[in-house]
């Protein structure tokens, strides 16, 4: 494997940072959005904000002017067609087929692997493909001063500051800082914690050590993969055969555990004192279902209180809240409902509240189980 040359310490050029390759995992069909999102058109490739741009396309705008064109995105085959129409000017080497859904290690260590024969020194920024981030400014520091952490060998991480007392989200408890030249904010990683239940999330968010777990990650890709090979060590030779070899994709990606990142890497790393954090407060949210989704919208006057996504024409409200997504190509008309939840598609309709948004994913789970598959 040939090695470019390149400085002994990067340099950022403009606003680029030029040993940041950012890798987007496209994956999941954002069961909580349904019918919105689905497996053959999850949440990522649609407009759920009303820019225009799908959350994918927002995804790349975001990381370009950090990362040029090194930029990959990690998808399923059945959505290969999509992603190349949505980014245009993605590299062809730089899109990664999954055979089959496996969780985001093998997806990240996927790239992590391509990138390690590219260039053994190269950085890599995971960024999921459906948040959404206001703050794009504040992000980008956030993501140099994880870069330096990163250069360092540390396994880096953005947390989120929290906002409310979320049992949706996990979390990162936050040590000591961390003296890093350049990364003046890097903290330390006690652990990393699962999604605590509702008094347990209020006393993080009063007690000030704890950060949202976003699952934003950078890290050298080659101390990604010696990090891994700490617990599984079969994973990383078959992620490292497949970057040499994608011919045998089908038959090596079949062999690879369905795990995520957090369990496989993350969790032991900041055992070991291997992980730092950047406190991030960059206006994040990860679009998880309606409620989130309504936070994001604008409030039409000609709606009252109701968030309308899709043709807002095709909307009328009279004394309602809550938001309407009018994709049916028909009226919706909501008369005296408040905090409702109206999905409309040209084969399907949700109704509910915003307080059930979370059970939406359980409801399409018995869609599946009344063999509707059809509709998911």
């Amino acid at each position: 494997m040939s090695t470019p040359t390149r400085a002994a310490h990067p340099v950022e050029r403009g606003d680029g940072i030029d040993d940041l390759t950012a890798v987007i995992p496209a994956g999941g069909s954002g069961t909580r959005l349904w019918p919105l999102s689905r497996r053959q058109s999850p949440k990522f490739l649609h407009d759920l904000t009303g820019t225009g741009r799908s959350l994918l396309q927002a995804t790349q705008d975001r990381v370009r002017p950090l990362a040029g064109d090194r930029v990959m995105v990690v998808t399923g085959r059945r959505h290969a067609d999509a992603v190349r129409s949505q980014l245009p000017d993605l590299a062809p080497e730089n899109l990664l087929l999954e055979p089959s859904p496996r969780s985001s290690m093998p997806a990240i260590g996927w790239a992590a692997a391509v990138l390690e024969r590219r260039d053994p020194e190269a950085v890599l920024g995971s960024f999921a493909a459906d948040h959404v981030i206001d703050d794009e400014e504040a992000f980008a520091e956030c993501v140099r001063q994880a870069v330096v952490a990163a250069r360092s060998g540390a396994l880096a991480t953005l947390g989120i500051t929290p906002r409310y007392a979320s049992t949706a989200f996990g979390y990162i408890e936050v040590g000591d800082a961390r003296s890093l030249d350049g990364a003046d904010g890097v903290r330390q990683v006690v652990s990393f914690v699962e999604k605590p239940d509702r008094a347990v999330a209020q006393a993080y968010l009063e007690g000030g050590r704890h950060l949202w777990n976003a699952g934003i990650f950078v890290v050298r890709a080659s101390t990604l993969l010696d990090l891994l090979a700490r617990t599984d060590p079969e994973m990383v030779r078959l992620l490292r055969l497949l970057a040499a070899d994608p011919g045998q994709g089908d038959q090596v990606w079949g062999s690879l555990e369905a795990v995520a990142i957090d369990r496989a890497v993350a969790e032991p790393a900041a055992r070991a004192g291997r992980v730092v954090v950047v406190p991030a407060d960059i206006g994040w949210d990860d679009v998880g279902d309606f409620a989130s989704l309504a936070t994001l919208l604008d409030d039409r006057p000609e709606h009252g209180g109701l968030r309308v996504l899709g043709r807002s024409s095709e909307v009328v409200a009279q004394d309602s809240t809550g938001v309407v997504a009018a994709h049916g190509n028909r009226a919706v008309v909501v008369l005296g409902l408040e905090e409702v939840v109206v999905v409309d598609t040209p084969d399907a309709l949700l109704v509910t509240t915003r307080e059930r948004c979370q059970d939406v994913g359980a409801m399409v789970a018995t869609l599946q189980r009344l063999g509707r598959e059809d509709l998911t």
